[in-house]
């Protein structure tokens, strides 16, 4: 609900101060505005003294906490900070939370959602704890995301939460979705970053000319057309610059991501997630040639076959990523009832020494199983070292 600014900080004002409140976060900043301070976060604590409101704020290097008495000082606290231009608040009571985005003309776009919507959840979990973004917000309605995508890109959002560090760096954080589509994942990684306090600038790159003019209308229609673009082109061709520091790659197809995963490694990526798709290029290598002695029961059957292919695939790309200086977790990211294709890849460039051990290990297993897996020609050619 589009509403004006003075009004909205209104309604935040009250919350802020209501013995209702539970949790509040201020990030991001307005267009063309600087908030003093990156991040601002409240909530009420109990001391000897009685309640008092506690305010931790960052300028992106340290946190500073106080105390606050309830109050004239309370008062003067939360009107200090509501002077300041933040971009997002998202306040949580006990019955209610609520979400105020300011657009770049600077209007508000407040959204509310009750306790009661998480009746069905269950016991001793509430909806603001369940999602990083209230599958109810606005934004979702904008971009066509059914409930079923919703989950998927909230379970993508909690993995890149615990994959960056904490706090966030400071100044831009450049940020690239390779595949994008329609752009579930690139959007809604801007409004996550934005309300954890990043600065975010993100790209989403797509090879269909429609899907990037309909992105880039959606993200002026949003308010975001100044930190969310979108180029048309190949993951391996597409130009990006400069080079992003985190790339995200939702269920790229084959050797889609493969082709990302090697983008990302050109780039010196610092963190990198990809939930890879289908695996039909080692499938397809594994059916023209006999298993090696003694595994051939281990794909006599085509859905062992496949299976395993998936396994085979996601095992080396992950040996290749380490060889190239990230550290790598495979994960699930999402409970295989919501979709088969659950598996995460997320890596960490830095620390990691040069093992021949591994590189060995990886050897080993591509000349026992007869293939030669995309990303690692991709690396070897070193076809994607630069923006093409």
């Amino acid at each position: 609900m589009s509403q004006s600014l003075t009004d909205a900080l209104a309604d935040i004002r009250a919350l802020l101060l209501s013995p209702q409140l539970t949790r509040a976060v201020a990030a991001g900043r307005q267009r063309g505005r600087t908030p003093s301070v990156t991040r601002a976060q409240l909530r009420p604590v109990t001391l000897r003294a009685g309640t008092h409101l506690q305010i931790v704020t960052t300028d992106g290097t340290r946190p500073l906490t106080r105390n606050v008495a309830p109050g004239p000082p309370a008062e003067a606290a939360v009107d200090e900070l509501l002077a300041e231009p933040f971009g997002n608040w998202h306040v949580e009571t006990t019955d209610s939370t609520v979400q105020l985005r300011v657009t770049k003309k600077g209007a508000a776009q407040l959204h509310r959602s009750t306790a009661d919507r998480a009746a069905t959840a269950p016991a001793g979990h509430d909806r603001a704890k369940q999602y990083l973004l209230d599958p109810d917000d606005p934004l979702f309605t904008a971009i066509g995301a059914s409930a079923a995508k919703r989950r998927q890109v909230d379970a993508f959002l909690r993995a890149l939460a615990a994959t960056l560090p904490d706090p966030l760096p400071t100044g831009p954080l450049r940020v690239v979705d390779l595949g994008c589509g329609n752009a579930y994942l690139t959007f809604a990684a801007y409004r996550y970053l934005v309300d954890a306090g990043a600065e975010p600038v993100v790209t989403g790159v797509d090879v269909r000319t429609d899907q990037r003019r309909r992105n880039t209308a959606l993200a002026a229609e949003l308010g975001y057309a100044d930190q969310v673009t979108f180029v048309a082109g190949t993951i391996e061709q597409a130009v990006v610059d400069p080079p992003p520091d985190l790339v995200l790659a939702l269920h790229a197809c084959d050797t889609a991501t493969d082709d990302a995963l090697a983008r990302a490694v050109a780039w010196q990526a610092r963190w990198v997630l990809a939930a890879p798709c289908c695996h039909h290029d080692i499938a397809a290598q594994l059916r023209r040639q006999p298993a090696p002695h003694p595994y051939g029961p281990l794909v006599s059957a085509g859905i062992l076959r496949e299976r395993f292919a998936d396994v085979l695939t996601d095992t080396l790309r992950a040996t290749l990523l380490r060889a190239a200086g990230y550290r790598v977790d495979v994960v699930e990211f999402i409970d295989s009832q919501h979709t088969p294709r659950n598996l995460l890849l997320r890596a960490r460039r830095g620390g990691v020494p040069d093992s021949p051990a591994h590189q060995r290990a990886y050897a080993e297993l591509v000349d026992q199983w007869n293939v030669t897996p995309r990303l690692q020609t991709l690396l070897a050619a070193g076809t994607t070292s630069g923006d093409a």
